[in-house]
């Protein structure tokens, strides 16, 4: 009769070593860490714009984009924009 602690330890491990290997990859830079920080510290204080418009940025979500969009512009490492969906 085994214990459940010699249960637990013959079990497999889910992550194998392509799972570790993935944690530890960075999507995103720190420098685009950075701006969308920068970005919603304006949102928060109501002095980010949006583009055109230049209207106030009120949508946690439009202050991420815009984040992405200025770190893009600067070179740093940002996945591709998502299609939208329709």
């Amino acid at each position: 009769m085994m214990t459940l602690k010699e249960q637990r330890l013959e079990q497999p491990n889910n992550r194998g070593p392509e799972m570790a290997k993935k944690a530890k990859k960075r999507k995103y830079s720190k420098g685009a860490a950075k701006k969308v920080g920068r970005a919603m510290k304006k949102r928060k204080t109501g002095t980010l714009k949006s583009g055109r418009s230049g209207r106030k940025v009120k949508s946690k979500k439009q202050a991420i984009a815009i984040g992405l969009s200025e770190a893009r512009k600067k070179g740093a490492k940002v996945p591709k924009k998502r299609k939208k969906k329709s």
